[in-house]
């Protein structure tokens, strides 16, 4: 069987076996406590039947005594005892038990009964349970154990005084048969419970797991497309944890199928136009319109374009798999500000770009929680669309610092061009995908990638003609444990552009 089979089998037994485990979890203390119970019902009853029967064996004893007289042979006072059948009497209504009597006379000899009857040789409680010199003892007789009673019974008469020994024993099969039924009428009554117990349990178990069942209808019934929350509220209070759960997860669940829906539909939309264009600009090379050189210049331009925008498709895609992702490790920044604007140094020389690198010595070792390949795209969307914006020998600045905010300190990337900026009216949508009018050579991805990057790092992102805000998205704000915040650089002093200003949270690298 292969292993995921196994869990799956492994799972459907456990779920199938909650109501046993409930069972076995509540019947099973309760069927130790009723076996404990039967020991200790047993040995009472065994005490209860000791004391009825004992009753009747001291009766016997005293029925013996009454009839003991004392007369005078050869000198001598001599006990004569006369067993009546009324000794036996309390006997006669069942024949499973035997008595035996011994009558011992005022030197311990053997006046009467059966002389191999164990002598007593025992002593009188000075606190017994009746109103007389009786000990009660258990013996074995003839290989049988038996009950004997002792009377120690004071004698008197003409011929003397004196104090007889009346042991009267019995067999315990009329004890053992009592206890015996006493505990039978007992354990049935008690298996009786446990069933009720039991019939309880599974009725309480099937009534209170029915919303379970009823929600586990409702999910089966439901489409596949279908993740509108479940109703929490008409659940029971100890379903509500677990509705609530399912509903964010659902949640989520619903944000990824919309974010793959419109990734698909803005990939298929947004490709097709210059895959279209690339198939035009072939079809007219192939027939000549176009002199070759410049008919391949125009399809490099294309496929370059094309290019562009599935590396940034893939890139937002790629964003949004972060969000479910562990944070990567504390990063410096400032490598990855420095490794991205060594990348486009190309791009900034080909426009001859009067470009400056300002990384602040507090911001040079700070660092913040993110992955390498986050923080290197979100500088290079910034500084790929500032470079392409930027006129030919115009004015380009990249500065990293800290910077002193409301909620803490924090790492402040900060772009500005010298640009036309952007026109405001693209400002509620600037962040969307394909939300901004794409200029030429550019896919409309570019600020939309950075949005979901500062948002999946709890930053602060603005973009600001100069002057005036256009575009402003706010995120939670988390202090900073690392040093002091340096101050905040001053704005170029150009007349038109725009500046891009990043806010990241600062992560304690260990550093002074």
């Amino acid at each position: 069987m292969p292993a995921d089979d196994a869990d799956g089998a492994a799972r459907v037994r456990t779920i199938a076996s909650l109501r046993g485990q409930l069972l076995i979890g509540i019947l099973l203390p309760v069927a130790l406590l009723v076996g404990l119970n039967t020991v200790s019902l047993y040995a009472q009853a065994l005490r209860a039947a000791d004391t009825a029967y004992d009753r009747t064996l001291l009766a016997s004893a005293k029925t013996i005594g009454e009839q003991l007289t004392v007369e005078q042979r050869d000198g001598r006072a001599r006990l004569v005892a006369t067993v009546p059948y009324s000794a036996l009497e309390a006997f006669e209504a069942d024949n499973r038990s035997q008595l035996f009597y011994r009558v011992g006379g005022f030197h311990g000899e053997l006046v009467s009964g059966y002389d191999d009857l164990p002598r007593w040789q025992g002593h009188i409680p000075r606190q017994g349970p009746y109103a007389a010199l009786v000990d009660f003892i258990d013996a074995r007789y003839r290989g049988e154990p038996v009950r004997m009673a002792v009377l120690l019974q004071p004698v008197a008469g003409q011929g003397g005084v004196g104090v007889a020994t009346i042991q009267v024993a019995e067999t315990l099969e009329l004890r053992h048969t009592l206890a015996r039924q006493m505990l039978l009428d007992t354990l049935w009554r008690q298996a009786l419970l446990l069933a009720v117990i039991g019939a309880v349990v599974i009725w309480v178990v099937q009534r209170t797991t029915r919303p379970v069942r009823r929600i586990s209808r409702h999910l089966a019934d439901r489409a596949e497309n279908d993740l509108a929350p479940l109703d929490v509220a008409a659940a029971p209070r100890e379903l509500q944890p677990l509705l609530e759960a399912t509903n964010e997860l659902m949640g989520r669940l619903a944000h990824l199928l919309a974010h793959q829906k419109r990734f698909v539909r803005d990939a298929s939309h947004q490709l097709r136009t210059p895959l279209a264009v690339l198939k035009a600009q072939v079809q007219s090379a192939r027939r000549g319109d176009l002199p070759p050189a410049q008919a391949l210049a125009e399809i490099a331009l294309t496929v370059d374009r094309a290019t562009r925008l599935a590396n940034q498709l893939l890139a937002l895609a790629k964003v949004e798999q972060l969000r479910h992702q562990p944070d990567g490790g504390p990063r410096p920044w400032a490598e990855d500000v420095r490794a991205v604007a060594l990348d486009l140094a190309a791009l900034i020389a080909d426009r001859e770009l009067d470009f400056e690198l300002d990384i602040a010595a507090d911001a040079t070792g700070a660092c913040v929680q993110a992955h390498e390949w986050a923080l290197r795209e979100l500088v290079r969307n910034l500084l790929h669309n500032a470079i392409r914006h930027t006129p030919v020998g115009g004015g380009l600045r990249v500065s990293l610092s800290r910077r002193l905010t409301s909620d803490g300190a924090r790492l402040r990337l900060c772009i500005a061009d010298d640009g036309p900026g952007i026109d405001p009216a693209l400002g509620p949508r600037l962040f969307q995908p394909f939300g901004a009018a794409a200029s030429p050579g550019g896919s409309g991805l570019g600020l939309a990638i950075v949005h979901e990057i500062v948002q999946t790092l709890g930053g602060r992102l603005s973009l600001c003609n100069r002057g005036h805000a256009v575009g402003t998205d706010a995120a939670p704000s988390w202090p900073v444990t690392g040093g002091p915040p340096g101050p905040r650089p001053a704005d170029p002093a150009h007349t038109t552009g725009l500046d891009a200003e990043v806010l990241l949270p600062i992560v304690d690298n260990g550093a002074p």
